[in-house]
Parts: structure tokens; C-alpha cells; sequence
């Protein structure tokens, strides 16, 4: 079977038949994807939990669907995403399908580039010690490198050193940065083991005092692009897209707006880094710091304007420093499993699919508030959440949601009496 996104009826299969349908649109033996199921225990237990992080006590399950319709460089793309948010992973997947009548999402990226800051205090003339270091970025670098010989194997390392001047009320500080390319692995570990080995040095050839020697999250030298045209057509219409493109200039001018479209962004995002096993608040910080302009003022991350031919052209740059390698994503068996679906062989290609969903949740959320508002969709999702709240069985849910919607009350006060009435004729 060729390897497809599309899956038709997914979401009114049982959750064992998606599983199965999931795996063979990708090509997977259905076993392959045994860890999703947490009723027989090939996902994380405790005993491995136990050796992730300190004081294990529980395990928290987060629910973990799959996008479907994605085409990312012409091929297709099921993407796992976790995520506790109603609408999410439906959003994506119908952008998605828009996406797809114009060819779907082209991406690119830069190098794999972490950053890795040594901050150096009490250097009496700054300016020249700023010089000493980059006159001495042969040595740092050899240095550095000599911290991790298998990554340098694998065509990484250190590529360059930068040395900044940072004025603050206590002083002015020297930070030199190591510019270091990581290569598939998120690479946090690497670089701080590199900015530690160089500090010494780094230090007396400043002429000052070593502080700080640590990954920065901004990570602004390993970038990720991705771009789609959606269709006019299926968007209802010229005014449609006029109308996008007004409520994403907003989110351009207005911070306050901004916050919210970016945060649609990262819905997205965050939900396929998390099932990857990947390092979410390090995702989130880069995307957040790349948000404010040159200016100093924050503002939209992704652009959509309407092209020569009336549809929308969406766009999404930002930080993607996500890994294949260490961490989380070779620990536990969900997010491996996750991996596998996605069919990634690379961390620059997980990467460049992280930000088509990205462009995709935004596109459906800026859709959704230019016509018929957020509400509609995400309340219509979110009732069944509330139906299951107030105790509706499986088969009463459906019944439950129909009455919330079209009563406008989406509330669990309100289902609770739908629900006793829906008893009382039964």
C-alpha cells in the first residue's frame, strides 16, 4: 500500500481501528505503533519514567492523535500530535486538506546551529578583550571540538565563534557564543559540555572572571520555513481571504493579538514536539523570543497575504531546535513509536514538518475567526469533553453534544439536565 495522509472516515473508526488504519496509511506494521495503546503496557511505565526525572510518583496520559491530510515536499505525512486541547488536531488536519489542493506545504531550513554563551565579567577593557577571543577562535574551537569527537564524525562541531558586548547595570559583559552544529540531535547537552570546557581558556584571554557558561533557547541560527497557498475556491470566496489577511495583519501591528495568533502557532507545534519526545518549553522560548521584532516590538511569527491569484500564502519562520537523537525521543516508547509514523530520518526534516503543522493550526485558527468565529468548531469539540464530564455513557455522548450545539449552551450545568432528560425518555 502506498503511503498516504489520507484516511477517509478516521475519526468514526474505534480507537483501535484508527491505530491500525494510522499504521498502514504509513506503511507500518500495526505493531509498530503497540506503544500507543495504554491498556497493554508497551507505552512508558514506571520503572522507566522513574530513571527520566526525580521523585516519580505517577505517569501523566496525555491523548495523542493524528493529523491527517498533510503533504509536506510532496510527500505524505501523518503526524502524531498530543495535545489535551478539543479542535487541535481537527484544525490542523482540515488546513491541511485545503493546503493540499495547491500542492501542500513546501519547507526549507537552515543548518542544524545551537548556541552556547560563556559570559565573562570584570574584563577592564572589553573592546580588546573581544578582539583577544576572536583572534583566538582557532584554539576555542579545537578546543571545543575535542569535547565530542563522535559529533564532529557525523559532519558537526563548532562552526564559528561570535563575541558580543553586553552593556547592564552592573557592568558591561564580554559573551562569547560557541555556534555549534548539532547535527540530528536538539543538542543542548553538547554545546554546554563544549561552553564548559572552553571557559577557562575563554576567561584568561578575556583578562576576567568566567560566569555563565550555557545553551541559549534563542536559537536564532537553526530556522525553519515552511509556506502553502490555500485555495480561495475552497475558502468560500474572495471576501473570505480578504478578510484572513485583515485578521492577520492585526496579529502584525497589535502585540495584543499577536500573543494569542502565535499561541494558535504553537497549539500546533507544541503537540507534535511533545509526542516526539522533544524538549517543548525550549521550542516554545525560541518561537516566543523570535517574535519581537528588530524594533524590540512583538508581533506575528507567520505572514499571510493573498497572491497574484486571489488565494492565501501563508508563511511560517521560526527556531526549530528539535533532536532524533538523545533525550526523551530514544527513551520513551510513544514518542519512538511517533517518530516511526512520521517517517522522519533526519532532525532538520522532523523540524520542517513541526513548522508545516505550525502554519496549518494557524491558518485554521485565523480561518475560523475571519468567518464564522473560534467558537463554533472549538465548543462543538469541546462538548463532548463536557458530556463525558457530567457522566454520559458512549453511546448517550453523541445525543448529549447534538443538544449543547444547538442549544448554544455549552455548559456542564446545562448537560446535566440534558442528560437526565435524555434518561427520563429512555
Amino acid at each position: 500500500m502506498a503511503r498516504t495522509s489520507r484516511i477517509q472516515g478516521l475519526r468514526d473508526l474505534p480507537v483501535e481501528a484508527r491505530r491500525k488504519a494510522a499504521a498502514e496509511a504509513a506503511g507500518l506494521d500495526p505493531a509498530s505503533l503497540a506503544a500507543f495503546d495504554p491498556g497493554h503496557g508497551h507505552g512508558l511505565d514506571a520503572v522507566a519514567a522513574d530513571h527520566m526525572i526525580e521523585n516519580v510518583v505517577g505517569i501523566l496520559g496525555v491523548p495523542l492523535g493524528v493529523a491527517t491530510n498533510f503533504v509536506v515536499n510532496g510527500r505524505e505525512v501523518l503526524v502524531p500530535m498530543a495535545t489535551e486541547e478539543a479542535s487541535v488536531v481537527a484544525a490542523a488536519s482540515n488546513a491541511a486538506k485545503i493546503a493540499r489542493v495547491r500542492g501542500g506545504f513546501h519547507t526549507s531550513s537552515t543548518a542544524p546551529i545551537m548556541q552556547a554563551q560563556v559570559q565573562i565579567v570584570g574584563v577592564r577593557d572589553p573592546e580588546a578583550g573581544r578582539v583577544r577571543l576572536l583572534e583566538a577562535r582557532d584554539e576555542l574551537i579545537g578546543l571545543a571540538n575535542a569535547q565530542d569527537e563522535k559529533l564532529v564524525e557525523f559532519g558537526g562541531g563548532v562552526r564559528d565563534i561570535a563575541v558580543r558586548l553586553v552593556p547592564s547595570r552592573a557592568g558591561t559583559y564580554v559573551v562569547a557564543h560557541l555556534q555549534v552544529d548539532v547535527r540530528d540531535a536538539m543538542g543542548a547537552n553538547a554545546v554546554n559540555t563544549m561552553a564548559e570546557a572552553v571557559a577557562a581558556r575563554a576567561g584568561e584571554i578575556a583578562g576576567g572572571r568566567v560566569l555563565l557558561r550555557i545553551l541559549t533557547n534563542k536559537a536564532d541560527l537553526r530556522l525553519s520555513r515552511a509556506r502553502a497557498v490555500f485555495d480561495a475556491e475552497s475558502l468560500g470566496g474572495p471576501a473570505v481571504v480578504d478578510d484572513i489577511v485583515h485578521a492577520a495583519a492585526l496579529a502584525e501591528a497589535d502585540p495584543y493579538r499577536a500573543a494569542t495568533h502565535n499561541k494558535g502557532i504553537m497549539n500546533g507545534i507544541s503537540a507534535v514536539v511533545l509526542a516526539t519526545g522533544n524538549d517543548t518549553r525550549a521550542v516554545e522560548a525560541g518561537a516566543h523570543s523570535h517574535a519581537v521584532s528588530e524594533s524590540g516590538r512583538y508581533t506575528s511569527l507567520s505572514r499571510f497575504e493573498k497572491d497574484a491569484d486571489g488565494n492565501v500564502a501563508g508563511t511560517l519562520e521560526l527556531p526549530m531546535p528539535v533532536g532524533l537523537v538523545g533525550g526523551a525521543t530514544r527513551v520513551h516508547p510513544v514518542a519512538q513509536a511517533a517518530v516511526a509514523l512520521l517517517g522522519v530520518r533526519t532532525a532538520t526534516e522532523l523540524a520542517e514538518i513541526v513548522t508545516a503543522v505550525g502554519l496549518a493550526q494557524n491558518f485554521a485558527a485565523v480561518r475560523a475567526l475571519a468567518t464564522e468565529g473560534i467558537q463554533r468548531g472549538h465548543m462543538s469539540l469541546h462538548a463532548r469533553n463536557i458530556a463525558t464530564t457530567v457522566g454520559a455513557t458512549a453511546a448517550e455522548v453523541p445525543a448529549v453534544v447534538a443538544r449543547l450545539v444547538a442549544d448554544r449552551k455549552v455548559r456542564a450545568d446545562h448537560a446535566g439536565k440534558v442528560l437526565a432528560e435524555l434518561r427520563a425518555k429512555s
